[in-house]
């Protein structure tokens, strides 16, 4: 595994990463109650991430793609899961004086969901199971090793927590006009709005 390998597999997963979809949305959303908390759903989609190319590469994820029953059925959790998110969402916007949603009396509850809901958005999305089986033999061939997994593991999981947790610590730093009640509606009713078109296109989605 050479550095330009690596180097360009480091650019694809960052195109991935920031192409509009719910992770972005979920993100955006928990970082608008505060960096910290945006930051940890940022690590929790890396984690994802990181478990989809592992499984990519040991051979879990063409079985799923393989298989319309497992397909349908982590596409229904997923699109379901999402829907929630949405209509959480919504339901916060509908409010006339909205109160951060996700907050808590402690920290390591409220790290914990943003966490498990970075997690969830990600791992419960079977398109990431057809992205990276196209993505892996590209740079991954019969010689491969598990070290040149791991890599690029690895590197996916470093770009996408890169590239999330700027996204979360650029949200935090407008905290303070996001937070308005207007502004935390339309950001609220936007996102709700975008999670459940994208759970609705996830049920639609074919194997």
């Amino acid at each position: 595994m050479t550095l330009s390998h690596l180097a360009a597999f480091a650019g694809v997963m960052l195109i991935g990463a920031m192409s509009p979809g719910p992770d972005f949305a979920v993100v955006v959303r928990r970082a608008v109650t505060g960096r910290t908390i945006g930051m940890i759903t940022a690590l929790g989609v890396a984690v994802g991430v990181f478990v989809w190319v592992v499984t990519a590469t040991t051979g879990i994820a063409a079985l799923l793609a393989a298989s319309a029953t497992a397909f349908t059925g982590i596409k229904l959790v997923g699109a379901a899961y999402l829907g929630y998110l949405g209509i959480k969402a919504l339901r916060a916007a509908a409010r006339r004086t909205p109160a951060a949603p996700e907050a808590v009396t402690d920290i390591r509850d409220g790290a914990w969901a943003a966490f498990r809901q970075g997690l969830l958005c990600n791992i419960l999305n079977p398109k990431a199971a057809a992205f990276f089986l196209a993505l892996m033999p590209q740079f991954l061939g019969r010689d491969s090793t598990t070290v040149d997994t791991m890599l690029l593991a690895g590197v996916s999981f470093t770009v996408v927590l890169i590239w999330f947790s700027t996204l979360a610590s650029l949200v935090a730093m407008l905290r303070r006009v996001l937070t308005r009640p207007r502004v935390r509606r339309a950001i609220d009713g936007v996102t709700g709005a975008a999670l459940l078109g994208l759970g609705a296109r996830l049920a639609l989605t074919r194997a």
